[in-house]
């Protein structure tokens, strides 16, 4: 599985960020090889028509859709010639990081790490057009900079993430606030950490240092469903991308995850999505899943 790496901004601001228009890579993106990234892609399509496979689910591509994508989210591209025409925002974690205080900046963003919802949303013409204008002013700081460029681009960057969060969680009624502390968001996080070695609720609420009413009160609160829900989500959508994008045998699967025999796994697989391993790779291969 091909992986592409970050390359720094080669502008006048030493950025893990950048702003891409179609122009110059749409054919990356026509009828291209499963790969994946290390880093967050967000893609406004003022013009969109062919399909994307991500999370293992086909989105058809339209005019005016919003797609986003996480660092290592495995995707293959198929869309149609000349009739797309879009513009990314790609930058890194350590992008976030270094720009607010807030660690958990990119987990607060519902969505990205998103097991739940769809990974894209609908605007009307007038919302992209005013997302694109965003890109364009960014992209401008980045290659024409002036001393003050770095505090526009943070803010400029600030404010297209959270008006694109308010809409995403209008549009599926996601909650917004943040009470409860930060356990929904740091459970998330650690999700992603350690999902292939620990899938047991108490190691994640020993690890918070919470109790498991505490915890499953602020994950339902932000995500509506209970923290088990979302650790065995997280978990199957392992499974599946083991199955789909490596060569592993289901025992060297459940090897991989920390499965203590291969027969665990497989009744796993069975009692979330009602089909077999087997059953579930040749409804993909047929493109049914």
């Amino acid at each position: 599985m091909k992986i592409i790496k970050f390359h720094k901004t080669e502008c006048g601001v030493d950025f893990l960020l950048n702003v891409l228009s179609s122009e110059g890579i749409k054919d990356n993106y026509i009828n291209s090889e499963a790969y994946n990234t290390d880093y967050f892609e967000i893609i406004i399509f003022k013009k969109g028509k062919g399909s994307l496979i991500l999370n293992q689910q086909r989105i058809e591509i339209s005019n005016n859709i919003i797609v986003f994508i996480s660092p290592f989210q495995k995707r293959q591209w198929k869309l149609e010639g000349d009739s797309n025409d879009f513009t990314i925002l790609v930058f890194q974690e350590e992008f976030m990081n270094d720009f607010f205080a807030d660690k958990l900046f990119t987990y607060r963003l519902l969505y990205f790490y998103q097991l739940e919802c769809p990974l894209y949303f609908i605007a009307t013409a007038e919302i992209i057009a005013k997302y694109c204008e965003l890109l364009t002013e960014i992209k401008t700081e980045l290659y024409t900079t002036k001393p003050d460029s770095v505090h526009i681009i943070r803010s400029l960057v600030y404010y297209l993430l959270q008006k694109l969060n308010r809409q995403y969680a209008e549009q599926y009624q996601l909650s917004l606030e943040k009470n409860e502390g930060n356990y929904a968001f740091l459970f998330k996080q650690l999700l992603e950490k350690h999902i292939k070695t620990q899938q047991r609720i108490k190691f994640y609420t020993d690890q918070l240092n919470v109790s498991r009413i505490t915890l499953n009160k602020a994950v339902k609160a932000h995500f509506n469903v209970t923290a088990t829900h979302l650790l065995k989500q997280r978990l199957l959508f392992e499974i599946k991308n083991f199955l789909i994008h490596s060569e592993m045998t289901v025992y060297e699967i459940a090897f991989e995850l920390n499965f203590s025999e291969p027969n665990h796994l497989m009744r796993f697989f069975k009692n979330q999505t009602g089909i077999t391993t087997t059953e579930f790779l040749i409804d993909y291969q047929n493109g049914r899943s």
